[in-house]
């Protein structure tokens, strides 16, 4: 997954940022495993009292709560904690149009996007393997990279369909574990 629940303008962080602003902790408890509520609830609460403190106490606090929110959630997903990365990096051409398509309740776009994508990429494999397929037959080594970009046309169209059809859970083959 390309940075996005892990950067200071991801959903994670607004989320805990609308939290503090609003100082209403039920607005970033989905974002984490309901196992995760208690330790939130309780930074939350000091995040509060430290803001008090002036501004530059409650820029380190809220830092260290969007520190925390960021860390549940990707235990929440079976990912690692790297740290929070800086707003602006690539998310990629997928987040995006995702993100749209939320906003505007229509795929079309991520539709056209990923069926454009996947028939290139396919046909792509498909052409290499088909290059390769009039080979020698006592050629080892020609037969041996015909059969690897056979196989590797096979799997990806395989892996592809997988991919598809299962259940499109955020964070990997695990999923959210707070979604389970």
């Amino acid at each position: 997954m390309p940075p996005h629940c892990d950067t200071m303008n991801g959903p994670v962080v607004k989320a805990a940022k609308e939290a503090l602003e609003r100082e209403d902790v039920n607005i970033i408890l989905p974002w984490a495993p309901k196992e995760a509520e208690d330790e939130i609830s309780r930074a939350f609460d000091k995040t509060i009292s430290v803001r008090k403190l002036g501004d530059k106490a409650g820029e380190l606090a809220d830092y260290w709560f969007f520190e925390t929110i960021v860390r549940l959630h990707r235990e929440g997903e079976g990912a690692p904690y790297t740290g929070i990365k800086p707003a602006g990096l690539d998310e990629g051409p997928v987040v995006p149009r995702a993100e749209k398509a939320i906003e505007r309740g229509d795929a079309k776009e991520v539709v056209e996007f990923l069926s454009r994508t996947v028939g290139d990429e396919v046909q792509k494999r498909l052409e290499h393997a088909m290059s390769l397929k009039d080979y020698n037959k006592d050629d080892v080594e020609a037969a041996r990279e015909y059969t690897e970009a056979m196989l590797e046309f096979i799997l990806y169209s395989h892996k592809l369909y997988v991919c598809m059809t299962s259940p499109g859970r955020h964070g990997g083959e695990g999923g959210h574990k707070h979604q389970q």
